[in-house]
């Protein structure tokens, strides 16, 4: 199966809120086909997360690293992704988007935050995450809030 095509800024699908998937939705063969493939697009374009609205897809659904995923004990697929708390305490890091190519800039971002979704089986999810996590999950809600890295800067 070939690489999902990654949409790239200024699409408008980048600049909306997504759509929240019900639990129908999120079971049905598709959207778990979607997820598959969600992955095998972010891993061959390098990237750390990828957001369903960066390959033209309106629902609130994310991909991250398996073994960034694996290694701090949290799936690796988030649907309707809320981020609950911020701490006050935060740190500046350079980031990319696969969505906005050759562009990098320091961001600043929560050092810890909690949050809440659905993982890939429909089960509820709420967590504490800090570090390079905690700034992937905030980067990948962002593009699911149509919010891009050049809104940051």
């Amino acid at each position: 199966m070939p690489t999902l095509p990654l949409i790239k800024v200024p699409a408008a699908i980048l600049r909306k809120k997504q759509k929240p998937l019900n639990l129908a939705e999120l079971l049905s063969r598709q959207i778990q086909q979607l997820i598959k493939d969600m992955h095998k697009t972010m891993i061959e374009a390098n990237g750390v997360g990828l957001a369903a609205n960066q390959i033209n897809q309106d629902l609130q659904l994310f991909v991250i690293n398996k073994k960034l995923a694996e290694e701090n004990k949290v799936p690796n697929a988030f649907i309707n992704p809320e981020i609950t708390e911020y701490s006050r305490e935060t740190d500046e890091m350079e980031e990319g988007c696969l969505s906005i190519p050759a562009f990098y800039a320091p961001i600043r971002r929560a050092k810890k935050i909690k949050i809440k979704a659905l993982d890939r089986q429909g089960n509820k999810i709420k967590f504490k995450v800090r570090g390079f996590l905690a700034r992937v999950l905030q980067h990948e809600t962002d593009h699911t809030n149509g919010l891009v890295i050049k809104d940051r800067v």
